[in-house]
């Protein structure tokens, strides 16, 4: 993949890449759209430290999990 098309799926796709606020309104968006009750994801790609994807989960449960459950709310 092109470091083009990486970042068009980053903006526009199936990407969800960034601080917990970018990526939770992202997904309350695709949330939305979709009209879906239920939203998966892989927490990491390629070579990536245990501690990393560690991490991604932390935040995804302690940070992003609850601002969408705010944002689709309000």
């Amino acid at each position: 993949m092109s470091r083009a098309g990486f970042d068009a799926e980053i903006a526009n796709g199936s990407y969800y890449i960034g601080s917990p606020e970018t990526v939770a309104r992202k997904i309350a968006a695709t949330v939305r759209a979709l009209d879906v009750a239920r939203f998966d994801m892989i927490y990491t790609a390629g070579a990536q430290s245990i501690s990393a994807r560690t991490r991604c989960v932390e935040l995804f449960g302690a940070k992003v999990a609850p601002m969408v459950r705010d944002i689709l709310a309000g």
